[in-house]
């Protein structure tokens, strides 16, 4: 098929290919239900044309906010398809903040998932002048609701049925009157150092990556993927919008964020992709659960991760396997490894991803070891997602990878990384300087820091703003100590400190659920989480952790101190983004008594 750059154009290719096959699958009241690409085009033509019946122009916004559903990818495209600029709202962001990206992006129109999600935008309706119309697609407890401004999803769908045909040529003619430059998207970034910013990405962008992502790592008709991550962040849009449009390969809804577990387990997908903290919950429930086990299990468990580890050393190493070795990897994997790769839901996965921020290596290197391939994706929303990966037979032990295919990465004198390539992004809306910091001479400003080895492969190395200098004058980065901690079945995150002091501290958030289960096989008493934080033995079971991993760094690189945090960090309070990094400076100012007082 003709390479067409937009993704109507590319969307409508795949509809005529693949008509009657499976594009979306949900799960409802305990059962799945498929929607085919044909029922999946002919409801994107009805909000379509009744998105134009309403007003809406090329370029204007379209705002989505819900968890992820099909309707959601439905009012993706139709919006897309109409010639508007789709924007999507984390679910989990405060009615504040949806505010101002409805204002920021001036919105026409605002598909809203449930009450809660409507509940948001009546804590503003005055004062979003640009709104004209808010539809909502789940009516649970909205029953008796009425107002002028608010319609239902259903109630579109039927107005897009009885349009007349000129406004459904109308939407044909947009869908082939967009252009490649033209703005397909706006996707807000999740804030990490100050207020949001609108990420302009065209459709030549996010047609491109769909196929440079894929190019080396092909996705087929016959895969499945499971669509949890939040829909606005490029991650998760990727590979449910626009390398699924591409591709032609089946999405599977979850039924709520809570039921991700039992929901992989049921699918199965055979591409699998998530951001690190969730690979490292797998790898940390498989560890504690092996430790719960009788001894033969257990020795059983552990003489499969060994001969895995030593595999996984030769595929990283890029060393040809001995026959022996391949043999032994086949024999653990069929007594010990595939059962635990069942358990997780991870039986069928050819190729998995992890992506959004750094991966502790031992993480990769465990599933590595158990024969899940997973592979460290590199990039930002600035690039489309991707700028670097690993081929899924070439990975490297903490690299990231080579540059995908078309794009080009070299490192500044400083040592950050620039980036061009054609999914380099349009700018910021409505931010110039921001643009011009981030786009100099063609080149993407990433922010990051690293190194290219011979082969071309990179390594993130910190981001710029966060490298510690210390009292001493050593340069510090923070991120390499943070993932080793984060190995840890016992520390969800960390945040180490030391930038101008004389040694290196940090703040240390545990992970609960194994965590409380250690205090359980223990006899430790505790009520609260704050409790449990701390009990003199719950420190001393993550001091070990700290000792073991200052064994594995510079003397100069020793967390000397640390402090359990004695609250879980929360997305509402602005200590975490929708993806649960930490946000490093709201942190630090929530936290500045606990900081000093590791100083005195």
């Amino acid at each position: 098929m003709t390479a067409v750059e937009t993704t109507p154009q590319v969307f409508q290719q795949t509809v005529e290919r693949y008509r009657e096959r499976v594009a979306l699958r949900q799960k409802t009241l305990g059962l799945w239900h498929d929607i085919s690409w044909r029922t999946y085009f002919e409801r994107v033509q009805q909000l379509g044309a009744a998105l134009i019946a309403m007003g809406l122009e090329p370029g204007q916004c379209v705002g989505i906010i819900g968890d992820n559903c099909p309707e959601w990818v439905l009012a993706d495209m139709a919006v897309q398809c109409a010639g508007g600029v789709s924007v999507g709202i984390y679910a989990t962001n405060a009615w504040e903040q949806v505010q101002y990206i409805v204002n920021h992006a001036d919105t026409a129109f605002l598909f809203v998932e449930n009450e809660e999600q409507l509940d948001k935008w009546l804590m503003f309706r005055d004062a979003a002048p640009s709104l004209r119309r808010v539809i909502v697609w789940d009516l649970e407890g909205l029953q008796r609701f009425e107002d002028p401004m608010v319609s239902t999803f259903a109630a579109l769908l039927e107005e897009g049925r009885q349009t007349t045909p000129q406004l459904r040529e109308d939407l044909l003619r947009r869908m082939q009157q967009v252009q490649p430059d033209d703005l397909a998207v706006l996707i807000y970034t999740s804030g990490t150092t100050g207020p949001p910013k609108g990420a302009m990405l065209t459709h030549r962008n996010v047609t491109w990556m769909a196929r440079a992502v894929t190019q080396d790592n092909p996705i087929g008709l016959e895969d499945e993927v499971l669509s949890f991550l939040p829909l606005c962040h490029i991650f998760e849009r990727l590979f449910s919008v626009f390398v699924h449009i591409t591709q032609g390969y089946v999405v599977n809804f979850v039924e709520k964020p809570d039921t991700v577990g039992d929901n992989m387990i049921e699918v199965s997908p055979t591409v699998g992709y998530a951001v690190p903290r969730v690979w490292e919950k797998y790898a940390s429930a498989a560890t504690i659960r092996m430790s719960d086990a009788t001894w033969f299990k257990r020795l059983a468990y552990h003489l499969a991760l060994t001969v895995g580890k030593k595999r996984a050393d030769g595929i990283m190493h890029f060393k040809p396997l001995p026959a022996h070795l391949r043999f032994l990897f086949g024999l653990a994997h069929f007594a010990v490894l595939r059962k635990l790769k069942k358990r997780m839901g991870l039986d069928r996965i050819r190729i998995a991803y992890s992506g959004a921020a750094p991966i502790a290596p031992d993480v990769l290197h465990f599933f590595q070891s158990i024969g899940v391939n997973l592979v460290e994706g590199y990039g930002q929303t600035e690039g489309t997602g991707v700028t670097c990966i690993s081929k899924a037979e070439k990975v490297k032990f903490g690299m990231v990878g080579p540059p995908l295919p078309g794009a080009e990465v070299r490192i500044a004198e400083d040592g950050e990384i620039l980036v061009k390539s054609p999914g380099v992004f349009k700018g910021y809306y409505k931010n110039e300087a921001a643009t011009a910091e981030a786009l100099q001479d063609g080149w993407l400003y990433s922010g990051d820091v690293g190194e290219l080895d011979e082969d071309g492969y990179l390594r993130i190395t910190d981001r710029k703003k966060d490298i510690i200098v210390t009292a001493g004058g050593k340069n510090i980065t923070p991120q390499y100590i943070e993932n080793k901690l984060k190995a840890s079945p016992y520390i969800n995150d960390a945040v180490v400190i030391g930038d101008r002091r004389k040694y290196l501290t940090a703040l240390i958030m545990i992970d609960e659920d194994n965590v409380v289960k250690f205090a359980q096989d223990h006899k430790i008493q505790f009520a609260t989480y704050k409790d449990l934080t701390l009990d003199a033995e719950i420190r001393k079971l993550i001091q070990t952790e700290v000792d073991q991993v200052n064994t594995q760094v510079a003397r100069v690189e020793n967390v000397r101190k640390f402090t359990i945090l004695p609250k879980k960090l929360y997305e509402e309070d602005g200590e975490v983004t929708p993806t649960m990094k930490v946000k490093r400076k709201y942190v630090h100012k929530a936290f500045q008594d606990l900081i000093e007082a590791m100083y005195t």
